[in-house]
């Protein structure tokens, strides 16, 4: 009884400050497309055998980049439902848009790093050759909205480091294409994904140039800019803000609470900075916080849906957008096909459901959410 006083009341809180609005609006907010995690099940099966448990991580035990048959039968879900103005349910997929050239590390001996686009990493996949072509088909039909999620989901500095000392848990990640098995104890809290974070000032700085090859690389890929960004395992520096504004990004999606790496002298540590939607930074940018969330492949026991839909409820009442986390794993069936069907079923029910309960629901992007505000505050 406690514990669900006690949950009320931080949702509640969540939705007190900041941008304010009588619209029923929904946002989808989905990380990680793009970025490799686990290749097959043949590999999936190989680190089982040789004790590795990937069965104990979900990201593990189900994402894989996402096949031509993962991205139709999502498109199918989010098409079925459409708010008040006729548009459908539309995903922000939050993508990196590269991915580790394994076969050039190596081949310079893990001295050197070295990147390939996605689009290059979906054409080593079976049954994936088709697949950006689906992107693009999702993005051509208001299905499927790409934003930056990073240049790739991997904490370049710490992990090449981590390979040249022989590492050997790195390494058998290395020589199954994968960056970490995140399912055993390693030095980095995320299984080395957390791009952005750094441990001394030479690795801060390398950050920038990392954001700025890849919102280029971004642009390249889809022929627009990406106007929001959302980091790695929320993890990031104020200054990087600066450089996303250089590079035309306006809002910055994320949790409430910021993971902020810094260095005082040869100490490395964390502090955490609060959001809140509507939340403005020095030089402008407009911070989107996610107040709701359905991941029914990390929480197998949660009934997810009334979770969420109680969550979008209280957002509501406060008149606030309701901003739902969901990401790519749950939507994945190359590693295990029943993940993927049993939760668009889930899905498919959350989408009617709001759409049954909020007849006047307007689906929306990040990017139209932030210039909604933009426009509001103006």
């Amino acid at each position: 009884m406690f514990q669900n006083v006690q949950k009320i009341i931080g949702r509640t809180l969540l939705n007190l400050p900041g941008y304010h609005t009588r619209r029923k609006i929904v946002v989808i907010e989905s990380d990680d497309w793009g970025g490799i995690r686990m290749p097959s099940i043949e590999v999936f099966q190989k680190l089982q055998k040789q004790g590795f448990k990937p069965e104990n991580d979900p990201y593990l035990k189900y994402d894989s980049l996402a096949s031509e048959e993962d991205l139709s039968n999502i498109f199918e879900v989010l098409n079925s439902v459409k708010d008040k103005n006729g548009n459908p349910a539309i995903i922000t997929a939050n993508c990196v848009v590269a991915n580790p050239d394994f076969k050039k590390i190596r081949e310079h001996n893990f001295q050197k790093y070295f990147y390939e686009p996605f689009t290059e990493t979906l054409k080593k996949y079976s049954n994936h050759q088709n697949s950006f072509n689906l992107w693009k088909d999702g993005i051509n039909n208001n299905l499927f909205y790409p934003q930056f999620h990073g240049r790739e989901h991997l904490n370049v500095d710490r992990w090449l480091k981590g390979l040249q000392a022989g590492d050997t848990l790195l390494h058998a990640a290395f020589e199954n294409e994968m960056i970490s098995i995140s399912s055993m104890p390693c030095e980095m809290r995320f299984g080395y994904m957390e791009a952005l974070d750094f441990y001394s000032e030479e690795e801060k700085i390398n950050k920038y140039e990392i954001i700025i090859e890849g919102l280029k690389l971004f642009e390249q890929i889809f022929e627009v800019h990406s106007e929001s960004f959302i980091a790695n395992c929320y993890i990031w520096h104020k200054d990087i803000e600066d450089t996303l504004f250089e590079n035309k990004v306006k809002y910055i999606q994320g949790n409430p609470i910021q993971i902020q790496p810094n260095i005082r002298g040869d100490v490395r540590f964390v502090s955490k900075k609060y959001h809140f939607t509507g939340q403005k930074n020095m030089i402008g940018q407009i911070y989107l916080v996610r107040n709701a969330h359905f991941e029914p492949s990390q929480y197998p026991n949660e009934d997810v849906v009334n979770n969420c839909l109680n969550r979008i409820e209280i957002a509501f009442r406060w008149n606030k957008p309701a901003i739902i986390s969901s990401h790519r794993l749950n939507f994945i069936g190359t590693i295990d096909v029943k993940n993927r069907d049993y939760n668009l079923i889930l899905f498919s029910e959350l989408l009617k459901e709001i759409k049954r309960k909020w007849p006047t629901v307007e689906f929306m992007t990040s990017d139209e959410l932030g210039q909604l505000i933009s426009a509001d505050y103006e």
